[in-house]
């Protein structure tokens, strides 16, 4: 048997008790219904005034602390309940009552008026005329209930003599159906021990299974011997908890292989920077050249002595810096000190140029970027030229981005050259390297700022070389 079976069996049952109850008691209670409804009408409708508009100062205010266009509709929606309730106030109106209610209807305007203007500031956010507004409007809802109290006290002593009435009707009926409560109330309870007790028991097993899904227990069958929509629902739970095991045993794999892949790749990008240093022995080559500096200024050899130091300060640079950020004025001084040792070995051959716009040297690069690309300029370009060349470094913004340009006047590459260089690590045909090489470059560059296509070079035979690093900024320049 089915529960919809066992409970239309039971309705039946009370429906046959009180059908004759309801036959008997219609008649004398649809008179005394029809003047308690006309009342309870009344003061229903001016209670809801109250109702109305206190909900219509929660929603304005809503619309104050979060102005979107669903909570204008939704406090445009409570200005027109409430003044659908004000028109039917109206036909409450009586000769008794006239200027009570008058004044009443007239604040009801007055709040959706101050309602109107709050809207209204808000929206040209005029925060403090919209709170002015808003406390009007709240003052007037508080009157409102106020005033609803004082017509309800009113109406209550004009008609006593009716509510008399209606309360005596009430007593006799109350008394009345008392008696019939108690009869029909030990009918129904022996029926509804035998129906609660077919329907509480699968429930009650059903709640166990639950608690056990709830505390992660995914292993314990449910038992249930009723054939009815409990059976199914137990039969269906039983589905769903071999599901969610499978289900939790695949995310837990997932969240493994997630985590392991996330490992992988903290370690490939260290490693990645590891492999950067690594490319020099810097602790042993900066010892030595301090050393040397330091006998060479004691020789009396100045220069040689300077030029030292700045080797030592670009070899102390990467050793220190290459797995941090730094900023593009620092980026440029150590292109200085290399060029200051590339001068002294080529003396006039070599020209340096900056056109350097000062305003954004604060912005954060990878360390080691822009030295690379001068190495490189200066193997591949200056260094095949017999009468040497130039170099220029260009720092200037361009739309969303502040570029490093470094243009070289040499031999110039093909597009072979260009496709090689960018790929793979270079050895120029000199045997020297290039240092840091683009294609790391290129790859720290992704790292640092997670987007592509940030380094360009436009390159010809016998045209010369021209790298640009697109370095992305937000609005007022400071580096994402």
């Amino acid at each position: 048997m089915t529960i919809q079976n066992k409970i239309w069996g039971l309705v039946s049952l009370a429906v046959l008790i009180m059908g004759g109850i309801w036959v008997a008691l219609t008649y004398s209670n649809q008179q005394a219904q029809e003047q308690y409804s006309s009342i309870l009408s009344r003061y229903l409708q001016m209670n809801e005034v109250t109702t109305s508009s206190q909900t219509l100062v929660a929603e304005l205010n809503e619309y104050i602390r979060l102005p979107v266009p669903s909570q204008e509709d939704k406090l445009k929606r409570q200005e027109q309940q409430l003044q659908g309730i004000q028109q039917q106030v109206r036909t409450f109106r009586t000769e008794d009552n006239q200027l009570d209610m008058t004044n009443y209807l007239l604040m009801i305007d007055s709040l959706i008026e101050a309602s109107n203007r709050t809207l209204s500031f808000a929206k040209q956010s005029e925060v403090d005329a919209a709170a002015q507004e808003f406390n009007e409007a709240n003052r007037i809802a508080a009157a409102l209930e106020s005033r609803t109290l004082y017509i309800l006290d009113r109406e209550l002593r004009t008609y006593n003599t009716l509510y008399r009435g209606v309360l005596e009707q009430s007593q006799e009926l109350e008394r009345l159906g008392l008696w019939l409560l108690g009869l029909i109330t030990a009918i129904v309870l022996l029926v509804t021990y035998r129906f609660s007790l077919s329907i509480t028991k699968p429930v009650h097993e059903l709640t166990l299974a639950a608690n056990e899904v709830a505390q992660g227990n995914f292993q314990t069958p449910i038992q249930i011997t009723s054939n009815d929509e409990i059976a199914f629902l137990a039969r269906t739970f039983e589905t769903m908890r071999g599901n969610i095991n499978d289900l939790f045993q695949e995310t837990q794999e997932k969240a493994r292989l997630e985590n392991e892949l996330q490992e992988n790749q903290l370690l490939l990008k260290e490693s990645q920077l590891k492999s950067l240093q690594s490319q020099i022995n810097p602790h042993f080559l900066f010892n030595t050249l301090n050393t040397l500096s330091k006998k060479a200024y004691l020789d009396g050899a100045e220069e040689t002595s300077d030029l030292l130091v700045s080797v030592a300060d670009l070899l102390r640079y990467s050793l220190k810096k290459v797995d941090q950020s730094v900023t593009l004025g620092e980026e440029v001084r150590v292109i200085e000190q290399y060029i200051a040792i590339q001068k002294a070995r080529f003396s006039d051959r070599l020209t340096f140029q900056q056109e350097v716009d000062s305003r954004y040297l604060s912005i954060a690069i990878p360390s080691l970027t822009l030295q690379p690309i001068i190495e490189n300029a200066m193997i591949h370009g200056v260094e095949k030229l017999v009468d040497g060349g130039s170099i220029t470094l260009r720092i200037y913004r361009q739309e969303a981005f502040v570029v490093a340009e470094i243009e070289d006047d040499g031999p110039g590459m093909s597009e072979e050259e260009l496709t090689r260089l960018l790929s793979q690590e270079v050895q120029a045909e000199t045997g020297h390297s290039t240092s840091i090489g683009f294609q790391n470059v290129l790859k720290r560059l992704h790292l640092f700022y997670g987007m592509a296509d940030l380094l360009t070079i436009q390159s010809a035979l016998n045209k010369g070389t021209t790298v640009s690093i697109r370095i992305p900024v937000e609005e007022g320049g400071a580096s994402i």
